[in-house]
């Protein structure tokens, strides 16, 4: 099963990935871990991705896409994988298109995992930090039982700047902006899926599962 994962920040992406992989036994590959393997493993294209890293600027497409190739060219890749943050453009997508070609494989679904904005401003900017001892809290999801303190150590809790309500909100607009054509481009190839994911965590997983079923029929 050849899958790739979309979904706005605080969708509950990663959360899904882990049971997908697991259950199919597939590699999660997503573009951060190839970068690190690649480099790792000083392979020519992790060393150029390197350079621009540590220059703090953008990987360029060549690149990712050579990485990318690497990837899947290994044999865990053999029976499957799941992409995750890959591809991000059209660009992108349209050179996985030929990787896959390349390689005789096909895709068999791109899964769109949908929420609405303002469940997502909820999960995103509901996230307490405790200053002392770093632990994790959600008002809403996970509060602390000693309220505005830390119930493991005492320690304050707050709310990082990036879990801000304009921050997060710039954030879905980019990745709103950014995803449009990549969700467009795959629905017209018959392979987009979407899932709710206004929806208990098992509940988005047994509907995932059921669209990844029919496609194997």
């Amino acid at each position: 099963m050849r899958i790739i994962l979309l979904g706005p920040p605080g969708a509950g992406k990663g959360t899904q990935a882990d049971l997908l992989v697991k259950k199919m036994d597939i590699p999660h590959i997503s573009t951060g871990d190839m970068f690190r393997k690649a480099v790792r493993e000083g392979t020519p294209l992790g060393l150029e991705a390197k350079r621009y890293m540590d220059a703090g600027q953008l990987v360029p497409d060549s690149v990712t896409i050579g990485i990318v190739k690497e990837r899947l060219s290994e044999p865990d890749c053999a029976k499957g994988f799941l992409l995750d943050g890959f591809p991000r453009t059209v660009p992108q997508a349209d050179a996985l298109d030929q990787t896959l070609q390349e390689l005789v494989v096909k895709l068999n679904a791109v899964l769109n995992i949908v929420v609405d904005r303002e469940d997502l401003l909820v999960r995103l900017t509901g996230r307490r930090v405790c200053k002392a001892c770093g632990a994790t809290y959600h008002i809403t999801f996970n509060p602390s039982r000693a309220g505005d303190k830390c119930q493991l150590c005492g320690g304050d809790l707050y709310q990082r700047s990036d879990d801000t309500e304009a921050t997060v909100g710039n954030r879905l607009d980019v990745y709103a902006m950014q995803t449009a054509p990549l969700v467009e481009y795959y629905e017209k190839k018959g392979l987009l899926v979407n899932i709710n994911g206004n929806q208990p965590m098992e509940k988005v997983t047994g509907d995932i599962l059921e669209a990844l079923g029919s496609e194997q029929e």
